[in-house]
């Protein structure tokens, strides 16, 4: 999904039609995400390339009664989800094992134990099956998942991703060429976002449930800070905002969570605001890319479109069930990969539940 500003429609086919081989026009590359509380299977490739299969299981009830996301828990479902969704995503397909060139599997960052029941399915798979295992960064499927929309960004372009535990500005000037710009020195925008959910009672997930509750509210009624604004840098902060939340909870009564829970999400979206904007000024980039789960937020998205509609810029984003963990990323990234490479990544790549993207390698297409 994209907000255009007069660009034409060619150049996102341009940028499509650079990641393909021609020498490998059908090849099927089949994607498992295992790194938290979803499991996700898809299968990406095909002429024209284009998403043939995409499921997914989501563990949020599983996990909401202890409150957050159980590790042994989040484990043990994907164990029981795997196989059946990757059956299911075949026969949505209409493919065989036989029709596939590679399986692409989460290899981190995220939950050590999770990762490994996704790693260890893809490589018996691939090496069952006779065809290469590619470990994906779960974060470069995030900052790629906008290229699975019909109008996808060209390169470079400025990338925000705001998914878990994560939020991070990179200069992207192609696949595995990033530059990390900067990123949160404490907690995560989704990490304050459930953070405050939980002091306003709203349960798990709360990210969610406090965007709900913050349509209730009235936007002139409390005025949050926007950490790390009042001085240059690329940087964030959110825990001052999340401490912000709770002196704001304990001074007021029930009746003002609504206004309070506005205030919070209003101040998050105008810090990313205002530092994507430092950002696209930085660099000289005129695209913006944001990807992961807190960029399905609805207010987060407006104040983004604001800014980018004032700088003259582009706008990119995936669809809501794009924005959170999924195997369409996963399949996707792979196959780019895959497609570029003539030695993918050997069955043995062990999990990485800590894997700074920047220590990616560039690829070239096309």
């Amino acid at each position: 999904m994209v907000r255009r500003l007069g660009t034409p429609r060619r150049r996102g086919e341009a940028a499509r039609a650079r990641l393909r081989d021609s020498r490998m026009p059908h090849m099927w590359v089949l994607g498992i995400e295992s790194s938290c509380d979803e499991t996700g299977v898809a299968i990406y490739g095909g002429q024209p390339a284009s998403l043939r299969a995409h499921v997914l299981h989501s563990q949020v009830k599983l996990h909401a009664e202890w409150g957050g996301v159980v590790p042994e828990l989040a484990s043990r479902d994907h164990i029981r989800r795997v196989l059946p969704l990757t059956r299911e995503a075949l026969t949505q397909a209409g493919l065989a094992p036989k029709d596939l060139a590679g399986v692409a599997y989460t290899a981190g960052p995220g939950l050590a134990g999770a990762l490994l029941v996704g790693a260890s399915t893809a490589r018996a798979l691939a090496f069952a099956w006779g065809v290469p295992a590619i470990g994906v960064h779960h974060m470069e499927g995030h900052l790629l998942a906008p290229m699975l929309e019909e109008q996808p960004p060209e390169f470079p372009f400025v990338a925000l991703l705001i998914s878990g535990g994560h939020t991070q500005l990179m200069a992207v000037r192609a696949v595995g060429d990033y530059e990390l710009l900067g990123e949160s020195l404490d907690d995560a925008a989704g990490e304050a976002f459930d953070k405050t959910a939980k002091l306003l009672n709203l349960g798990y997930p709360g990210g969610p449930a406090l965007s709900k509750l913050a349509e209730q509210g009235d936007p002139a009624r409390f005025k949050f800070p926007r950490p790390m604004t009042d001085r240059p840098g690329l940087d964030f902060s959110f825990s001052g905002l999340k401490t912000f939340a709770l002196t704001t909870v304990q001074g007021h009564g029930e009746e003002a969570h609504a206004d309070i829970a506005r205030a919070f999400e209003e101040a998050v979206a105008d810090t990313l605001a205002i530092k994507c904007r430092r950002a696209l000024v930085q660099t000289g980039f005129a695209r913006l890319v944001i990807a992961g789960g807190v960029s399905a937020n609805t207010r987060v998205r407006l104040q983004l479109e604001a800014m980018v509609h004032a700088q003259g810029a582009e706008l990119y984003f995936p669809r809501p069930e794009f924005c959170t963990d999924n195997g369409a990323m996963i399949a996707y990234a792979g196959w780019v990969r895959l497609m570029a490479s003539e030695h993918p990544a050997a069955l043995s790549l062990p999990v990485r539940p800590r894997w700074p993207m920047t220590e990616l390698q560039p690829i070239t297409a096309g």
